[in-house]
């Protein structure tokens, strides 16, 4: 029997544009499909405690795609933040922000969490996973560097592990790699396999 044989009943669609999800749901071997529903609320309660907004964030996600998992669907929807100093850092909007999130996490600890949801027609399922990640000190200019060489507004925390600010910046990290670039996947395996 083939790794997650049970999911060939289901069309899995990857609720996200996210090339680094994409890439990681088909490192699993899994088939599967993208569907990305437009301007999806993703605010959370003031009170929400700060290790899970992910996971609300994703289950709000979920709740969009609620009328398109049906049939023999499974739709994965997924949120990742940056947590430093009790504070949630999404996606910067713009240079000057990813450079202030940069400077903020120079040099300190910080968590990165990501919220997955899971939901088929007739059931659903929510995890968040938590990894530990220390910057070295940053000088400005490296931080300056990486932000205009590769514009990553699209990443919480204003990084991406697996590009330059990771390979000169990641003094040590505690969890999930894979987690850290937007998808835990031995946990997601892992809850797949109960499908």
């Amino acid at each position: 029997m083939k790794p997650l044989e049970n999911l060939d009943k289901y069309e899995v669609v990857l609720a996200s544009n996210s090339p680094r999800r994409k890439q990681l749901l088909a490192d699993l071997g899994i088939r599967f499909t993208t569907h990305v529903i437009d301007c999806i609320d993703e605010s959370f309660p003031a009170d929400t405690p700060v290790m899970e907004v992910a996971q609300a964030i994703s289950r709000s996600k979920a709740e969009a795609y609620r009328q398109y998992a049906v049939g023999n669907r499974l739709v994965i929807t997924a949120d990742t933040v940056v947590v430093c100093g009790g504070m949630v850092m999404g996606k910067p909007h713009d240079a000057a922000e990813a450079c202030a999130m940069l400077h903020s996490l120079s040099g300190k600890k910080h968590h990165v969490v990501t919220g997955v949801t899971i939901t088929t027609a007739g059931r659903q399922s929510s995890f968040s996973a938590i990894t530990e990640v220390e910057f070295a000190e940053l000088a400005n200019e490296e931080i300056d560097y990486y932000v205009d060489t590769f514009a990553p507004t699209d990443k919480a925390g204003a990084y991406g592990i697996q590009e330059w600010i990771g390979c000169i910046g990641v003094r040590g990290i505690s969890g999930s790699f894979y987690n850290v670039m937007g998808l835990p996947l031995q946990r997601l395996y892992t809850e797949l396999k109960k499908y």
